[in-house]
């Protein structure tokens, strides 16, 4: 009988083959090759199962090589004193003998084993085995793993000690970059344990990984190339400089071999990885910026915090932005729970453009005009001024012609909708909801927002902004959460209203035909117009914000300055240019004319203040406490939210769409605003001279 060590499986009457990867596994795994079964076969598994070895059996070598494949093993023992069944030394060589590889594999015959069926003959060669050829050829395998590393690698290798422990190392290291200069390095290695008590070296935002390739004997098939690379994490903080003060952090992301799909963030750091390695120190530190920032999962939000911690923006911050302090007091204010309304019975007649009262008719005369007056439509149509608004905009968008549906099926639709909104709210009523859908109607009409979107996406704004409040009870996010209502523990906390206002849209919509103003499109436009719908409403979250207009003035501000005109086409800056669309639309108060502006701005003031007396009432805290009736300074609140959440949106959206008139209307706000603060003044208007 023989021993040998060789890639793949021995020969001779029983021949012996053991292969090492770069882990020593604690249990070692035998397979064992035999044609038939017989007492030597038996010793063998015996002792396998003495020593604690994990043990395989096969039958012929394509059986042996697909489980030598699939799992490994540290030791192979073949039966070849039946020559007849396979020829052992034709199934240990390699296909093919590549030059690149054949080096780093350890090959050839070192060992022979007599034929002896006794039981603790078999158990005393496999402890020889273990003891004496496995762990020295680990030793060896590890060895030159690592010094293939070294020639590969310009960063700091670790090797482990024979108990497989890493003590930590601080030293010099010299290397050299690609583009020929010398470098030296401190170096620093910390060991950490990992999964399973292997130790190896883990990731953190200001070390270095290094990739090892460790070449194991399975080279048969191309389908098997991930078992054959393994990888050490050497993880290292570096300096540079001729004082030792110039402190340099290289990072990088960790690879992950066995993905076959790259993300597309994925892709940038692997590319800035790449040009890391030449560049000049002052570019690979910029570019280690450039790294963390991308490792985080709010790309396009920023750390919410003011400059001066100015209470009024922190109030509105926390109020808008957050879901709240997820605190309950025992006290819970529980919204009963509403069906959709019905139409109410003065409402049952369906109005047509033909029967809108001569008053009415005239007061929207200009509502195509970005000053047109929401409130003396409001005024004029006793609080229901998105049906008649609803009715003239729609019909100048050709909208019952797209959806095609009846004029009567669309009056019936928006009367229903209306009647879910509360009149009650002093800022988030219908009135609010009419502002919206004419603002959305005006910037649909500007030249390049046609550009961009198809019939089907303004009928879609069109829909969203008319719905995109229904329902509202005049309280935040924040103060739902808080509370404990049946809102915020349907939607998990997680733009709650938001998330409402969509549904119950849909749902009254579709509960009866009457409004049913979906009920004669296809089904694949009805998926597409719903989930334009859905996105443009989730849009309006706050919490969202900075990031829907940092995604809006990086993918198409951006390019569109360098004029880059497929920008427009993009079916994924279609859906950024609806949602900036809705939200500056939801949010343009401050950009209407003065007297509109101040309006708007003391009814949102009132309901912040009921939201705070509430709060108080109910032992819920209190969201946002500068909002408190008593003591609030409106000029200041408004001063905060343009400074904080209109004036940057605007910009973008003022180079997109060309909005001077918004503008010059926003500058001349701010100044008022901040001429009434100068004045120590509280109220929406100075007193009377």
């Amino acid at each position: 009988m023989k021993v040998c060590w060789q890639r793949g499986i021995g020969y001779m009457d029983i021949c012996l083959c053991f292969f090492f990867f770069f882990i020593y596994l604690f249990f070692l795994q035998v397979l064992l090759v035999f044609a038939k079964e017989d007492s030597q076969s038996n010793g063998f598994c015996w002792a396998c199962e003495k020593a604690n070895f994990r043990c395989s059996m096969a039958r012929t070598p394509e059986s042996a090589l697909e489980c030598f494949l699939e799992k490994h093993h540290d030791l192979v023992i073949i039966d070849h004193r039946h020559s007849r069944h396979f020829d052992a030394e034709a199934l240990c060589r390699p296909d093919r003998e590549e030059a690149s590889v054949m080096p780093l594999i350890n090959a050839g015959f070192n060992r022979r084993y007599v034929e002896n069926a006794n039981m603790m003959a078999c158990y005393n060669e496999l402890l020889q085995l273990e003891h004496g050829e496995v762990r020295a050829q680990f030793k060896l395998r590890a060895g030159n793993a690592i010094f293939t590393a070294l020639e590969q690698s310009q960063e700091a290798i670790e090797i482990t000690s024979e108990d497989q422990v890493i003590q930590e190392w601080q030293g010099i290291y010299y290397a050299k970059k690609k583009n020929g200069d010398s470098i030296q390095q401190n170096v620093k290695i910390t060991p950490v344990i990992g999964q399973g008590g292997h130790p190896i070296l883990l990731p953190s935002p200001k070390c270095v990984n290094v990739q090892c390739y460790f070449y194991s004997p399975d080279i048969q098939s191309s389908k098997h190339k991930d078992r054959r690379k393994g990888s050490l994490d050497v993880r290292s903080t570096t300096s540079r400089g001729s004082d030792g003060s110039s402190q340099r952090r290289h990072s990088s992301m960790a690879r992950i071999h066995s993905m076959t799909i790259e993300a597309p963030i994925t892709k940038v750091i692997n590319i800035i990885n790449a040009a890391q390695e030449s560049s000049p120190m002052p570019v690979a530190e910029a570019l280690d910026r450039v790294l963390e920032i991308l490792r985080t999962t709010e790309l396009y939000s920023p750390q919410l915090g003011t400059k001066d911690e100015d209470p009024h923006t922190n109030d509105l911050v926390g109020g808008l932005m957050t879901d709240g302090l997820r605190r309950l007091s025992g006290n819970e204010y529980i919204f009963s729970t509403k069906h959709p309304h019905h139409i109410p019975s003065h409402l049952t007649t369906p109005l047509s453009l033909n029967d809108i009262p001569p008053r009415i008719a005239q007061t929207m005369e200009n509502e195509d005009s970005w000053d047109f007056d929401i409130f003396n439509l409001e005024a004029a149509t006793m609080k229901r001024p998105l049906t008649y608004l609803g009715l003239k905009i729609f019909s100048r968008f050709g909208v019952c012609e797209f959806l095609n549906c009846p004029e009567a099926t669309l009056r019936s639709w928006l009367q229903v909708i209306e009647a879910n909104y509360h009149s009650s709210n002093s800022y988030h009523n219908s009135t609010h909801a009419a502002d919206v859908l004419h603002a959305t109607a005006y910037f649909l009409c500007k030249e390049r927002v046609k550009q961009s979107l198809d019939p089907i996406d303004e009928v879609a704004a069109l829909i969203a902004a008319t719905v995109h409040d229904v329902d509202h009870p005049g309280r935040t996010n924040s103060f739902l959460c808080n509370a404990g209502s049946e809102l915020a523990i349907l939607y998990n906390d997680t733009a709650v209203l938001e998330s409402h206002h969509a549904a119950l849209a849909f749902q009254i919509t579709t509960r009866d035909d009457k409004c049913n103003i979906f009920k004669n499109i296809e089904r694949n436009e009805y998926r597409t117009l719903r989930q334009a719908i859905i996105d443009m409403v989730l849009a309006t979250e706050m919490t969202k914000h900075f990031e829907h207009v940092n995604k809006f003035v990086n993918s198409i501000n951006k390019p569109l300055a360098e004029s880059v005109k497929s920008v427009l086409t993009s079916p994924e800056n279609r859906i950024l240019v609806k949602r900036m669309l809705i939200k500056c639309a939801d949010i343009s108060n401050p950009c209407r004319p003065q007297e509109l502006c101040i309006e708007w701005a003391g009814r949102i003031s009132e309901e912040y203040f009921a939201q705070t007396d509430e709060e108080k009432r109910q032992g819920l805290p209190v969201v946002m406490p500068v909002f408190d009736r008593n003591t609030c300074s409106i000029p200041k609140s408004q001063i905060s939210f343009i400074d904080y959440f209109i004036t940057d949106m605007f910009d973008a959206w003022d180079a997109f769409a060309d909005l001077p008139n918004l503008m010059q209307h926003l500058d001349n706000n701010f100044k008022y605003w901040k001429g009434l603060d100068e004045r120590k003044l509280h109220s929406l208007r100075p007193p009377p001279e």
